[in-house]
Parts: C-alpha cells; sequence; structure tokens
C-alpha cells in the first residue's frame, strides 16, 4: 500500500492524515518604530507629543521626579490645551531604584488608570533609568504594551531612547532582568539639555564618544574641536551640536537595525560595556553610567595600543579627550581581581566567548576572543601609571 501522507493547510501546518505528534511553528514579529527630533516637544501647538504611537485617547505619562520638578506644570499644561485627558505618575529614577520595585509602581500607576491594552500608549518621560523601567513594565503588563519615550538627558537621548532593550537591576548584577521591548515612537527634544548639569552631559559625551571611538572618526574630529563648548552650552548654542547629536543616533541605529535582538553576539556597541558593568555596579553612587564605560573604553584603548591596534599617539589623543570632556579614564576598582570577575560574566553574557570590542586606530573597531588574565593586568597597570602622569 502506499504510505498515507500529511499535507500542509494554507498556515503551512499539517492537516491530519497519520497521527501527527509534533508541529513547527515558524512566524515573523514585524517591528516598526519611530526615531524623530522634536523640538519644543512641550509646546501646546506641537501635536507630536499627543499624537505619538497614533492612538486617540487618554495618557498615563510616568516622568521622572526631577524632571517633574522641572517641567511638570508645562507638561499640564500641553495636555489641557490638547484636550487629552492624562494622569501623571512621578517616579524617583536612578541605578539603585532600578529594580522590579520601581517596575510594579509603574505596573500599579497602568492599573489604577485602568490602561487599554493597546489604544494608550504610556508616555516615559526622563533619562534612562526611568525609559527602562517603563519599557519593562509596559512589555510584562498583557504582555506587550505600547510606549513612547520622551528622553530628558543626553544619555538617554543618543543611547538609552533609540534602542529596543529595556532592563532593571538584579541582584550585583546591572541589567540583569530584561526584555526587547521597542518604542513605539522616541521623540528627542534637544531643549530639555539645557537643564542638564555639566557632569550628566559629560555622562551622556561617553556614549557619543563610544560611536566615535569605534565607528566615527567625524564624530571624534567634532568632539575634540568642539567638546568643551558643547558642553559649556549645553548643546543649546552654535556649535555643531544638530551634527553631534544626529550622528550619534544614526550611528547607535545603524549598528542596532540589523540585530535588534541581539541574535549576533559580535557587537560594536558592546564597547565600554565589557568591563564597565561590574565596575559601576560595584562603584554605586560613586560613577554614573557614562563615567564606567568611559573607564572602561580608557582600559581597552590602552590594550589595543598594546596590541597594535592603535598608535601611541591615537591613544594619548583619546584619553586627553576624555579628561577634557570631564570623564574619568582611571578608578581604584579597576585592579585584576574585579576586572577577571567582570570578564567572566561577561563572557557568560556573550555565550562563552569574549567577543570584546577593540579600537582599530580612531573609528574602526575589531572583536578580540583572546584576552588573557595577564594581559588585562598589564594594561591596566598602564592605564593607572598613564592616568598619574597626567593629572
Amino acid at each position: 500500500m502506499p504510505a498515507k501522507r500529511n499535507n500542509r493547510d494554507s498556515h503551512g501546518l499539517f492537516t491530519l492524515g497519520e497521527p501527527v505528534t509534533g508541529w513547527t511553528v515558524t512566524t515573523a514579529l514585524p517591528v516598526t518604530y519611530e526615531v524623530t527630533f522634536t523640538p519644543g516637544v512641550l509646546s501646546p501647538a506641537n501635536p507630536a507629543l499627543a499624537a505619538a504611537g497614533a492612538f486617540p485617547g487618554r495618557r498615563l505619562v510616568v516622568v521622572e521626579a526631577t524632571v517633574h520638578e522641572l517641567y511638570g506644570d508645562r507638561l499640564r499644561a500641553y495636555f489641557e490645551a490638547r484636550g487629552l485627558a492624562y494622569e501623571l505618575c512621578v517616579l524617583p529614577a536612578h541605578e539603585q531604584v532600578k529594580t522590579m520595585d520601581s517596575v510594579f509602581r509603574v505596573a500599579e500607576a497602568m492599573e489604577r488608570f485602568g490602561l487599554a491594552r493597546r489604544g494608550e500608549p504610556v508616555i516615559a518621560m526622563g533619562g534612562g533609568v526611568l525609559m527602562d523601567v517603563v519599557g519593562l513594565a509596559c512589555s510584562l503588563y498583557r504582555r506587550s504594551t505600547p510606549f513612547v519615550r520622551v528622553p530628558t538627558t543626553l544619555i538617554g537621548l543618543v543611547d538609552a531612547g533609540v534602542g529596543a532593550k529595556t532592563g532593571v537591576n538584579f541582584g550585583s548584577h546591572k541589567n540583569r532582568l530584561g526584555t526587547y521591548h521597542p518604542a513605539a515612537a522616541t521623540l528627542l527634544d534637544p531643549a530639555f539639555l539645557a537643564t542638564l548639569d555639566p557632569r550628566h552631559l559629560s555622562n551622556g559625551l561617553a556614549e557619543i564618544l563610544k560611536i566615535a571611538l569605534i565607528k566615527d572618526r567625524r564624530l571624534f574630529d567634532l568632539l575634540e574641536r568642539h567638546g568643551e563648548e558643547l558642553i559649556a552650552q549645553r548643546f543649546q548654542g552654535p556649535t555643531p551640536a544638530a551634527e553631534v547629536l544626529v550622528r550619534a543616533v544614526h550611528g547607535m541605529l545603524q549598528e542596532l537595525q540589523p540585530n535588534l535582538w541581539e541574535h549576533r553576539l559580535e557587537r560594536s556597541m558592546d564597547y565600554g560595556h565589557s568591563f564597565s558593568p561590574t565596575v559601576e555596579m560595584r562603584a554605586l553612587p560613586e560613577l554614573l553610567h557614562g563615567e564606567a564605560v568611559c573607564v572602561d573604553m580608557a582600559l581597552t584603548t590602552v590594550l589595543a595600543q598594546r596590541r597594535g591596534l592603535v598608535e601611541p599617539g591615537e591613544r594619548d589623543r583619546i584619553l586627553a579627550l576624555m579628561r577634557r570632556l570631564g570623564l574619568p579614564v582611571w578608578h581604584p576598582l579597576m585592579e585584576p581581581e574585579t576586572l577577571g570577575e567582570a570578564l567572566t560574566d561577561t563572557v557568560r553574557h556573550r555565550d562563552g566567548r569574549q567577543r570584546l570590542p577593540l579600537p582599530v586606530g580612531i573609528g574602526g573597531g575589531c572583536f578580540a576572543d583572546d584576552l588573557t588574565a595577564s594581559e588585562l593586568a598589564a594594561s591596566a597597570d598602564e592605564l593607572r601609571e598613564l592616568s598619574c602622569a597626567t593629572r
């Protein structure tokens, strides 16, 4: 007798013939989200915030506590002028409260608000910590709730606000719990930078410098020529602030878009993030995120120079620019035991390999898998000597 066959239906699943005891389900999730420079986002004449996510209806706005002090009145005036019903949830947001407790506070606010499942996107207004917390809460609430990001810090504008990741700290580990849940829209308004203090501007410039060092020589040159002015003018003056911001956001999205879910673990945007997560968490609250990233980049710059990937003169230019941008190039935690533990954790995070991004000159990069403990210790010693010699 001829064998009986199972046929596929229009959805690709087998129709019944012989008994079926196993299935393979294949599907794809289309992802589209908008990242847009939107000057005057809180101007009542600007419809962008009200229209973000393309849903009519009410709005729950989760706003970071300091941002609420500075912009709360303007935020209320905006929604009242636009005739939108709204509610504000004011949330403290910094690394020490970047935990599931903060996520639960947002979820409770969503529940009290009676949030519709798809038609009322939550607005997250604040820095990177606030947007990560709200993004994680939205990814969990009814398994997927849309949200809109309005970053108010430089690090939020060029880094935390433009990707797909959410996350909170767990135990002693940075961003150990998280999801991929891109915002429906991110509205970038550099005017918020006018109220940042110099340290937080420097903090964000570390992430811009990351992009410059690993992939954009022109961006490095702009920072080298205008970095101090950008800080002094809070990105509001006649210096090429717009080009710096656009190049930073474009460079970040260019790297993220083809690998949004991180199926490929060689990621150039991991530059500066191999040792910094451990150092940052152990140094809390002393180091800001960008400061820890900069110390990591200083270390790997020295490491790359010792391997012949960076010229000594280029190394010196890089370290000098870090200092001029108000960033640290050294921290006492950069010692062999902590760095070794940091590398071990990074190897686990990168699926058993180092996949260590290193600069090649200024504006290029490569990946290493062969870093040894002795090479790491020698590079840290050299960086400490260089940092002491230039104080």
